[in-house]
């Protein structure tokens, strides 16, 4: 079993954006700011209170006799317990003989021939890491997107407007950008483990650095664009916003009302209508808050019984690139007629430039994971591969021959694994009720 360092991460990165938020707060009140200081206190601490909210409800402690975890919880110190609870699990196995163990049956990666289906004995206290993990995963999302982005916002526009980045602004700026990267990382990772759910999925070195250099890129290009945008127009800026979050927020209602689906009762079974429309609302939130700032690798589809589109949807993702490239080019250009005297010591066509060449270069980084570093690209479908790299020869000259070889080769099997891949049953959807469908978990999940 691997040791949980993602969970390490996403704690080390919760509690050094907090620390230095409040430490932050404390020189805005000094300085007399108390608007700067009202909204960074705002942004660190609902991002916290909805952190631990999340970790509440995957591990399902409103339903288990736990009131010393809750109260930790209302303390804001619930990740800090729950990973130590997690490295304690994971320094116990091995060291307990587990009463029963579960049998999981997964698929290995095809190397030139069919693919191997192995069995693995799973036991209690790795079955309790498993949801440990997913726990985290979604938790910095969460912290991400619906923290960690406004914070950066806010910081860059103050350094803006106060032509200058003092030490601990700098520092809540970096720790935001990389909380943010990390957690459209996780996104990723987690797409590819919906859609080949039956494998095993072996995420190595490089695609781990390409999905970093790509998201980095996008993520800075998309803040500074939005924060130029804001320091000239600041009456628009608001309309731009909420135009963005009401199109992302309505569209997976909008797809739901057309399946004529009946309304999903099985987020968790002990909410009511009101609770489950309640969680479904947060969802489309963070759904639309993650699509404010990137594309969001996992799609929202309430239609579905995991709450998750399963499929990649490669004229979705193209669409959205086409438009989000349109739109940051319109608010440069409107940036740049309307700039003031703030930008008078910055070479404005080489800052335009250099953002949209910074947009591109995110885009060629994500062309290349597709094509080179994707832990499943012997599986994905030729159909799939020409969408998402259809033009990739255009920026990768090299990639047009090998691309056009292995999509060859991969033609035949294609289908099969199309079939299997929309028959599996995700266990690592949003939805926490799938935690307990994970295959040969059933029993060690009851009874965590």
């Amino acid at each position: 079993m691997r040791l949980p360092s993602s969970i390490f991460v996403s704690v080390s990165l919760f509690i050094a954006e907090t620390v230095v938020a409040l430490y932050l707060s404390t020189t805005y009140q000094s300085a007399g700011d108390r608007i700067w200081q009202t909204l960074t206190l705002l942004f660190t601490l609902v991002s916290s209170a909805l952190v631990q909210l999340t970790l509440i409800f995957i591990h399902r402690d409103l339903i288990r006799d736990r009131p010393f975890v809750l109260l930790l919880h209302i303390l804001q110190l619930g990740p800090i317990v729950r990973c130590l609870e997690a490295f304690c699990i994971y320094g116990s196995m091995g060291k307990v003989e587990e009463p029963y163990v579960s049998i999981t049956r997964l698929k290995r990666m095809p190397h030139g021939g069919p693919a191997e289906e192995v069995e693995r004995q799973v036991g209690q206290a790795e079955g309790k890491l498993v949801v440990h993990r997913a726990a985290f995963s979604r938790a910095s999302v969460v912290q991400a997107f619906l923290g960690s982005a406004p914070q950066l916002t806010l910081q860059l526009y103050i350094c803006v407007l106060q032509r200058g980045v003092s030490a601990g602004r700098g520092v809540l700026m970096v720790i935001s950008l990389l909380s943010i990267v990390y957690g459209a990382l996780r996104c990723n990772i987690l797409a590819i483990k919906i859609k080949y759910d039956d494998y095993e999925v072996d995420v190595g070195p490089a695609a781990y650095l390409c999905i970093f250099l790509w998201r980095s890129c996008e993520i800075a290009t998309r803040v500074a664009v939005l924060v130029l945008f804001s320091s000239v127009l600041r009456s628009w800026m608001v309309p731009v916003v909420l135009a963005n979050f009401l199109a992302f927020s309505s569209y997976p209602w909008l797809l739901f009302w057309r399946s004529r689906c009946p309304f999903p009762e099985n987020v968790e079974k002990t909410l009511t209508r009101v609770g489950t429309t309640t969680v479904l609302g947060l969802l489309t939130f963070l759904y639309a808050g993650i699509n404010m700032f990137c594309w969001s690798a996992v799609q929202l589809q309430l239609s579905d019984p995991d709450l998750i589109n399963k499929s990649q949807n490669r004229f979705r993702m193209a669409a959205y690139y086409v438009i989000r490239f349109l739109e940051n080019t319109a608010l440069l250009l409107l940036w740049y007629r309307f700039r003031t005297d703030v930008y008078r010591l910055v070479c404005a066509p080489l800052l335009l430039l250099h953002l949209l060449a910074g947009y591109a270069v995110a885009i060629f980084f994500m062309l290349i994971f597709y094509r080179f570093c994707h832990p499943c690209k012997k599986l994905l479908a030729s159909s799939d591969s020409r969408g998402i790299l259809g033009f990739a020869p255009f920026l990768c000259p090299p990639c047009g021959p090998r691309q056009r070889e292995e999509s060859a080769e991969s033609h035949p099997g294609s289908s099969e694994n199309d079939n299997t891949h929309d028959s599996a049953t995700s266990a690592t959807s949003l939805s926490p009720v799938t935690f307990d469908s994970f295959r040969g978990l059933q029993r060690p999940l009851e009874e965590l």
